[in-house]
Order: C-alpha cells, then sequence, then structure tokens
C-alpha cells in the first residue's frame, strides 16, 4: 500500500451522493403541502396529520417494482420507473380509503450514477404529485460490488390517513353486489420475470410493433395511480369494497376483500383486453387460468358497490378520466369454491 485509503477508492462518491441530493430537492419540494413540517436533509422528516378527522387512522404500504427494472436497464430509460414505485404503494393503502400523506424511497446501487437516479426521483415526484402526496425523504444507497454495473433497486413507502368509522374492509359485501374494473395502463409492474421470458423464448424484440407502439413502449407504460379520482368518487358513491390487481391478477387479489362466504364472479368479455395481453398470451402460450393468475389483463383496480349504485359509480369514474366497466357480480359462495372465479 503505497498511499492512504479513501471511501472514494473503495468505490463510494460522497460528492456524487451530494449532487443527487443538490438536484432532487427542488424536485421532491413541488410535492410539498401544508403537511410538511421538515423534508429532505434532515435526518427525519415532519409531517403533521391532517386536521378534521375525528379518529384518524394511519395506513401504511411498501413495495418495489419488481424485474421491470430490468426492462428499464435495457431500454436504458429510467424517467417512468419512479411513478410505478410510487403507484405500487399509494394504490395499495388506497384499498382501505387512506388519502395518501407522503412517501419515501430507496434507492441502491453499486456505482451511484447522477442523471439516471435524478431521472428516477423525479418521477417519483411526479408520481407523488399525482398521489397528492408529499415526497419527504429516503436512501440513497451506493454499495461497491452489490449489484452489476448499471443497474439499481428500488423500494417505496407510503402513508396515508382515513378516518376509522369510514375504513372500507368488505366486511359490507353480499351477494348482488357488482364488480367493477378500472382500466390498467398495461401490465403495471407485475409478471415482468414472466414477461421477460416470453420475449426471450419467442424471439421478439423490444423495437418490434405492439398496437401502434413498441414492444418496449409497451411493457414500460407506467402503472396507474388511482388515488384522485377514487377518492373523489367516494365522496359520493358508498365503495363496499376495493382491491388493487398486482401480483396474482384478478383471481388472487379480489378474494382478499371479500367475507368468506361470498365469491366474485367476473365475466372475461366484461371489458376489451389491451392487445399487449392478447401478444403476451400469444407469443408466450399461456394458458387462461394463468393469465388471470399473473396478470392484470387489462383491470388494474376493481372496486365493489351495491347494484343501486353501479350506474351512478360507472359515471361517477368516468367524470374522473377513468375508464370503468361492471365486469362481475358477488354470489354466495360454495364449499370449496374459489374465492373469485373468471368465466
Amino acid at each position: 500500500m503505497t498511499s492512504p485509503l479513501t471511501y472514494a477508492a473503495a468505490g463510494v462518491s460522497i460528492e456524487a451522493g451530494d449532487e443527487l441530493v443538490r438536484r432532487i430537492k427542488p424536485l421532491a419540494q413541488r410535492t410539498y403541502g401544508a403537511g410538511v413540517l421538515a423534508g429532505i436533509g434532515g435526518f427525519g422528516a415532519l409531517f403533521r396529520v391532517p386536521s378534521g378527522y375525528r379518529e384518524p387512522v394511519l395506513v401504511s404500504g411498501t413495495d418495489g417494482v419488481g424485474t421491470k427494472l430490468k426492462l428499464a436497464f435495457a431500454l436504458n430509460r429510467h424517467h417512468t420507473i419512479g411513478q410505478d414505485l410510487v403507484a405500487m404503494s399509494v394504490n395499495d393503502i388506497l384499498v382501505q380509503g387512506a388519502a395518501p400523506l407522503f412517501f419515501l424511497d430507496y434507492y441502491a446501487c453499486s456505482q451511484l450514477d447522477v442523471d439516471v437516479a435524478e431521472q428516477v426521483v423525479a418521477g417519483i415526484a411526479r408520481g407523488c404529485q399525482m398521489a397528492g402526496c408529499a415526497l419527504i425523504g429516503g436512501e440513497t444507497a451506493e454499495m461497491p460490488g452489490m449489484y452489476p454495473p448499471g443497474e439499481y433497486d428500488l423500494a417505496g413507502f407510503a402513508v396515508g390517513v382515513a378516518e376509522r368509522s369510514e375504513l372500507i374492509d368488505g366486511c359490507s359485501i353480499v351477494p348482488g353486489d357488482v364488480v367493477l374494473g378500472l382500466a390498467s395502463s398495461g401490465p403495471h409492474s407485475n409478471g415482468y420475470s414472466l414477461i421477460r421470458r416470453i420475449v426471450e423464448a419467442s424471439g421478439a424484440h423490444y423495437t418490434d410493433d405492439v398496437d401502434g407502439r413498441t414492444l418496449g413502449e409497451r411493457l414500460l407504460e407506467p402503472t396507474r395511480i388511482y388515488c384522485r379520482p377514487v377518492l373523489e368518487v367516494m365522496q359520493s358513491i358508498r365503495i363496499k369494497g376495493m382491491a388493487h390487481i398486482t401480483g396474482g391478477g384478478l383471481v388472487e387479489n379480489v378474494p382478499r376483500i371479500l367475507p368468506p362466504a361470498v365469491q366474485a364472479v367476473i365475466g372475461r368479455d366484461g371489458w376489451p383486453k389491451p392487445a399487449i395481453f392478447d401478444w403476451l398470451q400469444r407469443h408466450g402460450r399461456v394458458e387462461d387460468a394463468e393469465m388471470h393468475r399473473v396478470f392484470n389483463c387489462g383491470i388494474g383496480y376493481v372496486v365493489v358497490v351495491a347494484a343501486s349504485d353501479a350506474a351512478a359509480a360507472v359515471e361517477a369514474f368516468g367524470a374522473q378520466g377513468e375508464t370503468c366497466w361492471p365486469v362481475g357480480a358477488i354470489r354466495n359462495r360454495g364449499s370449496g369454491e374459489a374465492g373469485c372465479i373468471v368465466t
């Protein structure tokens, strides 16, 4: 050893980390509302619980974006993956009727590329603005040797608030209720290990055309964030239960909100299946049951309402810019029957 060792010589650049913080501070500050008391830069962020709640309940969620990141690396497209990260957590806490308050992110890599990280965080900030929450903190971890060059990992954490008496848990769902489906923007952030295997096995290229756009563009379309429209519709329509359609598709996620004595019967002809799912099924020779167990197949979010409210709910979601279809109904569940079937 001829000279003293430094952190930089070990592969960690404090200067790069400082530069990233300098760049992302204004991005985060654009998401701030009245509740933010202290944000990025301190040891801990501070947020004031909103007034107007008699018995506020905090609802938390955490998630990542899985191997969709591999597509972002392959296509060198990093500006939308942050929206995916936000969507996966805020859509989850929305299920119980919570309005998102704030979000934190974790970005890990072996060598920090400030330009790439800035693109990712810009997408996170944009997602927070769409969800109506503040990006108040996070962690950037530069860990030499932990990841292949040019790759990174992401995790996100969301906290929202709901009135305790207005929490939505699905317990009031009964036979005769209607299942509504809100359109997804594509596969969202689930099933990408299978997607990448299909692309590889079929010999397809991300530049191939799929219904007027490249395959890569279709697959990297960011996850839709449903918070603002759903919270708005909740003001006029009694929503009995909701489900975020993530890994497990309709057949695994819808039963999570149902009482044990009922099942959801969903008709596969109740909505138009987007072209990307037809492409995946055809090129992967994926059976129908597997498609509905892995992918959202065009339905990114499910809402259950009374039959008497269904038409008004569809209209209300349409007024909020959401495409909404009545896709099924709640029935009595027989012994040994699944909680959700797609017919």
